[in-house]
């Protein structure tokens, strides 16, 4: 049943956007066309849409909760600050600051991701250390450039003193003994995370709709996969699944002029051949998502489409070339249901 709703809720998503697009371009059918689809499927995949209709009430009230969690800016230790202060879903999932800072100030120094399409990706954080989207929450909420929580039961007891959370948590998780836990808050957050899909026209033209996209976004997507940008940036995210190195043929400092000197993945690991070592972003929404890169010191994404060539490929693309894929990176924007944007009129009375 569920694989049918999911099945439905894609066809009519795509059955909608084929019948606009149709009257914004001309059909075409022509071998280029239909070889460079063939070649798309064999680094991408369509997105699936959300099922319109759910039928598990657990899941709906998980869901809902952690609706309400994303938006709560108790789940910081001032009380000022939720996920939404970063990830605002109103702005693709994004702030557009270069760096986020937690509630007391402290820099974050890193660029925000979106949270749009997160589902689709293996890892969290620039520097890969969450691998699901239930541990990436609790390593947010306990960092001191973050959320700055002290420890996890600081949040717990104040979930638990208050007048709506303990029946929402018992409803979205039944089984529990001791529902109200921080575990529960994740698995919440992460069910809640999982709607925020955002089918874009490119997937219209994966799913057959050969004249989905225009000449030069069909151009700017054949540069895309030859000059190598989808050997990373693949998948159903379009990204999100690896973490590469920034800066195989060229420093990337000396094309960024980034004021924070971020060695990626090493502050984790301390191993030195994770030197500049970062998560690969998934580029959906990529064209509302700026500033770009780990520290968010590039506003462009023109120049960011010329660093990326240089640095990571040793091609030095030509306007011409960066237009075209600058235009197909925009046919990933996509966005999420109105409501969802909205904060939850449960929390509207938090001071």
């Amino acid at each position: 049943m569920k694989k049918l709703l999911i099945l439905l809720a894609v066809s009519a998503f795509v059955s909608c956007q084929q019948k606009n697009e149709k009257s914004a371009f001309q059909a075409t059918d022509t071998k280029e066309d239909s070889a460079l689809l063939i070649k798309a499927r064999e680094y991408f995949k369509v997105l699936p849409a959300q099922a319109v209709m759910i039928t598990d009430p657990v899941k709906q009230s998980r869901e809902k909760l952690g609706y309400l969690l994303f938006y709560d800016p108790r789940l910081s230790k001032s009380g000022t600050t939720s996920c939404n202060s970063c990830h605002n879903l109103s702005s693709f999932g994004v702030d557009n600051l270069s760096a986020a800072s937690s509630p007391e100030g402290n820099p974050a120094g890193r660029n925000a991701p979106t949270v749009f399409n997160a589902a689709l990706h293996n890892m969290y954080f620039w520097d890969g250390r969450a691998l699901t989207m239930e541990e990436q929450p609790g390593k947010m909420v306990l960092n001191p450039d973050e959320l700055s929580v002290p420890h996890l039961g600081f949040i717990v007891n104040r979930l638990r003193s208050d007048s709506i959370y303990p029946s929402l948590f018992a409803a979205s998780f039944p089984d529990d003994k001791i529902p109200v836990s921080f575990t529960n808050v994740k698995r919440s957050i992460a069910a809640f995370e999982r709607t925020l899909l955002t089918p874009s026209r490119f997937d219209v033209f994966m799913s057959g709709n050969l004249s989905a996209l225009k000449p030069e976004e069909k151009q700017g997507l054949a540069l895309f996969m030859e000059a190598g940008c989808a050997n990373c940036h693949n998948g159903v995210g379009v990204g999100g699944n690896s973490a590469q190195r920034f800066g195989i043929f060229t420093d990337y400092r000396t094309l960024t002029h980034s004021r924070v000197d971020d060695e990626g993945k090493m502050k984790v690991t301390g191993d030195s051949k994770d030197k500049d070592v970062f998560k690969v972003p998934g580029l959906r929404n990529v064209g509302m998502t700026y500033p770009y890169f780990h520290d968010g010191s590039i506003a462009s994404l023109d120049s960011s489409v010329k660093i990326m060539g240089k640095v990571e490929l040793n091609k030095s693309f030509t306007e011409t070339e960066v237009k075209n894929i600058v235009s197909f990176l925009k046919t990933l924007t996509g966005d999420i249901r109105e409501e969802a944007k909205k904060m939850p009129e449960e929390l509207k009375g938090i001071k």
